[in-house]
């Protein structure tokens, strides 16, 4: 006999529609997103961003997903149809691409309110008892059946997924909410300065992941009226929930409560927070396990022959030490260490790669010494490049370096044509 709990969950998930707001474009990883929008970026060896709340929504049961597109989604509507595009709408299951296409207005999606009131019809159509809207640029494994339940269980009208963050990092950054004893919200301030603290510790707060639990009547009430309202900014952060948090039962769900306190979550929204967290996938143990095969995170790859490493002279040695190397690498006579190298990267001999992060298809040829750096897709390296170790040189020949030193190359930067590889995401 099954399980009461799990049957009453997977009853709440069949009757979600998930909406993945997917049209970001992430200003603050400059180049990285010139070509492709945020949720399309590559992270973790193989993975796109999106691939994150997409494997949430299938893991957790929730297979109805609509992805709400806008900002250059070539490479993101690529990647969807190649790896996500199976799914069969007569078994009740479907993945929907929804592009900004002004079906209730002349202009394009003007708030994250606005991405999903233009989609309202289609999202009734799918008759669904609640909706759940995602944010689609994080990185995270979180069971959305556990915060349907909740939702279900508190009588609420609104549910937001939540969790502790240091004041600095949500400054300017995130939406910060005030929670009574039973977590319903009290406050909401989207971005603020000077976040308030939380009551028992005055160093973090509480901060929104982007991710709701909405009865579809009270979210179609609530856009409906957000519509007509003048001066509205179409944003949940900014408008929909300060409008309703009075009046209407809207509770915080923590992030912890669904992992047992084992909370990972990352806005990977800038060059060092991209960096650093692809450095803490080459851990000996990293906090997210991309290997736990009872929650898979699943992806487009093409396919492709094994990773190759090669030769072993007393000057040259193909290794990769504490390093993640993905499918059709061949790392020739050079030695990695504590690097990430996505599918079909090429590392050519006498050269030392430290502390990397190396996008698909790049070529890195002889007497290269890199370090604390990323290299976008399709980049080629030239002979005896040295980047990394004198940041005014790196400056001098155009390229960006970070706040905390890390050093990002693209194929521009490098005089290299732009087209082909780097215009597909």
């Amino acid at each position: 006999m099954a399980d009461n709990s799990s049957r009453y969950i997977s009853n709440l998930t069949r009757d979600t529609y998930a909406l993945i707001l997917a049209g970001g474009k992430g200003s603050r990883l400059h180049e990285l997103t010139n070509w492709r929008a945020k949720p399309a970026l590559y992270f973790g060896g193989k993975f796109r961003i999106i691939d994150f709340p997409l494997s949430n929504c299938i893991n957790s049961g929730i297979r109805r997903i609509g992805v709400v597109t806008q900002y250059k989604s070539h490479s993101l509507i690529r990647h969807l149809v190649r790896g996500w595009g199976h799914f069969k709408k007569e078994l009740g299951e479907s993945i929907e691409i929804l592009p900004a296409s002004q079906r209730f207005s002349d202009n394009w999606y003007e708030g994250t309110a606005d991405a999903v009131f233009q989609n309202i019809d289609i999202i009734r159509d799918e008759l669904p008892k609640y909706v759940m809207i995602l944010s689609g640029d994080h990185i995270y494994r979180m069971d959305y059946g556990n915060m349907l339940a909740h939702h279900v269980e508190t009588g609420a009208k609104m549910t937001v997924s939540c969790m502790s963050v240091p004041i600095e990092e949500a400054a300017g950054a995130f939406g910060v909410m005030s929670v009574n004893e039973d977590y319903r919200i009290l406050g909401f301030e989207e971005k603020p300065a000077n976040p308030t603290p939380l009551p028992n510790d005055a160093t973090r707060c509480l901060a929104s992941m982007g991710n709701y639990v909405f009865d579809t009547q009270f979210l179609f009430d609530q856009l409906c009226k957000d519509a007509e309202t003048s001066g509205s900014q179409r944003d949940f952060g900014k408008d929909i929930i300060p409008s309703i948090i009075q009046d209407h039962e809207v509770y915080a769900f923590p992030f912890e409560h669904s992992t047992g306190g084992n909370a990972y979550w990352r806005d990977v929204g800038t060059i060092d927070s991209f960096w650093e967290a692809n450095m803490e996938m080459v851990s000996p143990v990293p906090q997210l396990n991309l290997y736990d095969q009872k929650w898979p995170i699943w992806t487009y790859q093409e396919q492709l022959p094994p990773a190759k490493f090669v030769w072993e002279d007393h000057d040259r040695r193909g290794e990769a030490i504490n390093s993640v190397v993905s499918g059709g690498c061949i790392i020739s006579g050079s030695t990695l260490r504590r690097s990430l190298c996505f599918s079909n990267v090429r590392v050519h001999s006498y050269g030392t790669i430290e502390e990397a992060v190396i996008l698909p298809d790049v070529e890195i040829m002889r007497h290269c010494k890199l370090r604390k750096v990323i290299i976008d897709r399709g980049c080629t390296v030239p002979e005896g490049m040295v980047i990394g170790h004198n940041h005014d040189d790196d400056r001098a020949r155009g390229f960006r370096v970070s706040d905390k030193g890390v050093v990002l190359v693209t194929r521009e930067m490098l005089g290299q044509p732009v087209g082909g590889l780097s215009t597909t995401g």
